[in-house]
């Protein structure tokens, strides 16, 4: 069974989260340290968007200044995702790019890399089906979106997984015209979106799904995760990325 490092469920700002999933994958493309998976949380609420969108036409950046919801372009592709601080759990795995759960084929490594979220789903009660290209669904509502990226000799993949739905406020940060804020829209999206909470009717815990997360992906996988922390280098990394990468216009605002 292969060993990767295990970083528990911890709390950062959007900046930190992905300037830590870089900074890993630096350190493992120079092989400092074995394959990477983390559980996290966002604080304060935050929007990523995907590499390749406009973050002043995705969102809505004077109200998320106002709201203190923080904003940051992700290495990975996909769309704009709300990440609610009481809402969701999110993970990153990060693997050599040449390695047994990484094959070549993008729809199959998705398929592979996601039948962690569906273990961890089902050790909750919880029977959910993978939907090609890169969605988890529960009773045909998705439940968990995941992007990846491949550079640094490195696949990364990292996704979220809903734990209480706030349909009201995923659309106040996002640019969706106001005229489309109406309850139809919003109960369409109820319709088509779900949360581990609403799927097991009662209120589930952000720390009981990441337990179920740590125990998803290694069984799943075929993983043995050892508890661990970022390196010297790594945590050094971070503050290098945060302070010339994440946190600036140049970067959040490319296009």
């Amino acid at each position: 069974m292969d060993e990767f490092r295990f970083l528990k469920f911890e709390t950062h700002d959007a900046y930190t989260n992905m300037a830590m999933d870089e900074a890993i994958m630096l350190s493992l493309e120079a092989g400092r340290v074995p394959p990477t998976f983390r559980l996290y949380r966002w604080k304060p609420s935050a929007v990523s968007i995907g590499t390749f969108q406009g973050m002043t036409t995705e969102v809505d950046i004077e109200y998320c200044k106002k709201k203190g919801v923080s904003t940051v372009r992700r290495l990975t592709g996909g769309g704009a995702v709300y990440h609610d601080y009481e809402g969701e759990v999110t993970y990153s795995i990060i693997i050599p790019k040449d390695h047994r759960l990484a094959p070549r084929d993008i729809a199959e490594s998705y398929r592979v890399l996601c039948g962690g979220v569906i273990s961890a789903l089902a050790k909750l009660g919880l029977s959910s089906s993978f939907q090609p290209i890169n969605d988890i669904l529960v009773e045909k509502k998705k439940i968990s979106g995941n992007a990846q990226t491949r550079r640094h000799s490195c696949l990364l993949q990292h996704g979220t997984v809903l734990v209480r739905l706030d349909v009201e406020a995923m659309f106040s940060v996002l640019k969706v015209h106001p005229v489309k804020i109406s309850d139809k829209v919003v109960t369409d999206v109820k319709q088509r979106v779900t949360s581990i909470s609403d799927a097991l009717s009662r209120r589930v815990s952000l720390e009981e799904v990441a337990r179920a997360m740590e125990k998803g992906f290694s069984e799943a996988l075929g993983i043995k995760l050892v508890p661990g922390k970022l390196t010297s280098e790594e945590e050094a990394d971070v503050e290098h990325l945060v302070k010339t990468k994440y946190s600036t216009d140049s970067w959040n605002l490319l296009r």
